[in-house]
């Protein structure tokens, strides 16, 4: 499939010429808008492959021909060296339109920032590589599932089982990858390519939303890791413990870039389409009192959340300028930062994406506008990522100065 320019498809609604600039990118940005100019592609068939599932090729092809995929890589390696906060602000972008791709890109660099922050020989190669070609990365190191292992042999190591949730395999070049070994249960990692002799993406996951992230099973069969793939053990310094804060943050733009995009898409829809009702005294829907409250509830309450997650992205920025300077207590206040946004941009997104149809009306709410994709998505994200016990966190270090323990989530 060829994208080419063209009208937007049933679902998308032209904006007025009258609207109001809505959460456009900063143009001033060469990087955010290229993003800019990708999301309006993706949006012309954004409801038709939600619907259909499966994979994004054809917009991982386009995100790779940009360059942005490159974006994190540090300039020495033939990356961009762009800032951290540069990305999130991209997977706001691109989920404005597409909560999957926005996910596929923000968890792309998951491998590379582990692989800028570690330092040695191997990571540095990998960089060069990955920069050169372009690649696009997925992973499937999946933190609770202990069911894939491996058995050491000569050289190497051969895994056999599967992992979950492997967001991204199944339109990756190269996977990171993780296993207990079968005797000690030590946990590794390593660095392969996509298309490993051994390796099946099953390409099942059937969730309601982020319906092409391909968040199902990888299934290993006699996969053969050489030694020179396997990743040297890490201590666990504040920077190698930021991982968490990267993949978090991921998420709570991926949450603030479906409110905007669905509080963007309802207010053309609602100008453009929507009708008074029948005891409302007014001839146009965006006349009416009720309409306008909603909608300036819905507005401010999607820039708080921006706000608020702009804050974390700076944070994180900063944590990563630190390198191994980053102390444990600079690591805490960025899980701080990061942990309040992402509550926040959670609740807000999941409260537009549902609030989005009382002001639409129920002509909207039918499958060939594909509006209900922006709760799908950010709703399946959530449950995966319970604010319950961020809310937590930022609550014990309120009362007691005590930072979040470093662990998967937080």
């Amino acid at each position: 499939m060829t994208i080419t320019p063209g009208a937007l498809k049933t679902g998308q609604s032209e904006p007025t010429a009258n609207s109001p600039a809505l959460f456009e990118a900063d143009g001033n940005n060469p990087y955010l808008a290229r993003a800019a100019e990708l999301s309006q592609i993706f949006a012309r068939d954004a409801v038709e492959r939600d619907q259909l599932g499966g994979r994004p090729s054809e917009q991982i092809r386009l995100l790779k021909e940009s360059g942005l995929v490159n974006l994190l890589i540090p300039k020495a390696f033939g990356g961009e060296g762009q800032p951290y906060s540069t990305a999130l602000k991209i997977v706001r972008e691109l989920a404005k339109v597409d909560g999957s791709l926005g996910h596929l890109y923000g968890y792309h660099f998951s491998p590379l920032m582990n692989a800028a922050t570690a330092g040695d020989q191997r990571s540095h190669d990998i960089l060069r590589r990955s920069a050169d070609a372009r690649w696009f990365w997925g992973n499937t190191t999946n933190s609770f599932s202990k069911s894939l292992f491996g058995r050491k042999t000569a050289g190497g190591v051969v895994l056999n089982g599967f992992r979950p949730f492997a967001s991204g395999s199944h339109v990756a070049d190269y996977l990171m990858v993780a296993w207990e070994d079968e005797e000690t249960n030590q946990r590794s990692f390593a660095y392969i390519p996509a298309d490993r002799e051994g390796i099946t993406i099953a390409d099942d996951w059937d969730g309601i939303g982020q319906r092409q992230t391909g968040s199902g099973r990888v299934f290993y069969k006699d996969v053969r890791i050489d030694n020179d793939e396997i990743l040297a053990e890490r201590p666990r310094d504040p920077i190698a413990l930021l991982a968490p804060q990267q993949q978090q943050s991921v998420l709570l733009n991926v949450f603030v870039g479906s409110a905007q995009g669905a509080l963007a898409a309802a207010r053309d829809y609602t100008v453009t389409k929507s009708r008074p009702w029948i005891y409302s005294g007014v001839e146009r829907h965006v006349d009416d009192p009720w309409i306008k409250r909603q909608y300036g509830e819905l507005w401010t309450r999607v820039q708080a959340a921006t706000a608020l997650a702009d804050r974390a992205a700076h944070a994180i920025d900063a944590a990563y300028a630190k390198g191994e300077a980053l102390t444990a207590e600079e690591r805490g206040q960025a899980a701080i930062a990061v942990a309040c946004a992402n509550v926040l941009a959670g609740k807000v997104a999941l409260d537009v994406t549902s609030e989005i149809f009382e002001v639409m009306g129920a002509r909207s709410a039918v499958r060939a506008y594909g509006f209900d994709r922006f709760w799908r998505n950010v709703r399946i994200h959530t449950l995966h990522n319970p604010a319950e016990y961020k809310t937590r966190n930022v609550g014990t270090w309120f009362l007691t100065g005590d930072y979040p323990e470093p662990g998967v989530f937080q």
